[in-house]
């Protein structure tokens, strides 16, 4: 019979590791239920905030596809003026290359012809003078031959015949 005592004895302590066993893992499977549904409710707000981002990002990129579009746009516009610019530019660097290739003409038919020009200068002066002294003769005679015609009730000085 000790044997079977013994056998009891076995079963009992196997059963009782059992029940530990079993209400240790019931211990584990709970805390593990409860670490669940926090994970659950967890990745519920993240899937709300989640959409709130999508949503905001959406938003984003559409304004930014709209600015994009925008800047293309007045991108155009200014490659326009820069044209016009350009060719402004390309007007004066034209107009520049006239006026000194016309400068540059004159600059050598003055010094061709400075000797004639010279001449021209000097006999202008000369010229110049003689009108000069054409008209100092004509305001000579014009006041030579103007009588005096004294003014009423003036008194008249007296004649002297020497000069």
């Amino acid at each position: 019979m000790d044997w079977q005592i013994l056998l009891y004895i076995a079963a009992i302590v196997a059963a009782i590791g059992f029940l530990i066993l079993c209400v240790a893992l019931a211990m584990t499977l709970n805390s593990l239920k409860n670490t669940l549904k926090e994970v659950t409710g967890t990745v519920a707000g993240l899937e709300n905030q989640l959409q709130g981002v999508t949503l905001e990002t959406t938003n984003l990129l559409h304004k930014t596809n709209e600015l994009a579009e925008d800047i293309q746009v007045k991108s155009e516009k200014l490659n326009t003026v820069v044209d016009a610019v350009k060719g402004v530019g390309n007007s004066v660097t034209d107009l520049n290359s006239s006026i000194r290739r016309v400068t540059s003409e004159v600059s050598t038919q003055v010094e061709m012809n400075q000797d004639k020009i010279a001449q021209v200068v000097q006999w202008s002066n000369v010229v110049m003078g003689i009108r000069d002294k054409w008209k100092e003769r004509k305001i000579y005679e014009t006041r030579a031959s103007s009588s005096y015609a004294p003014v009423p009730g003036q008194k008249q000085l007296p004649h002297n015949d020497q000069y």
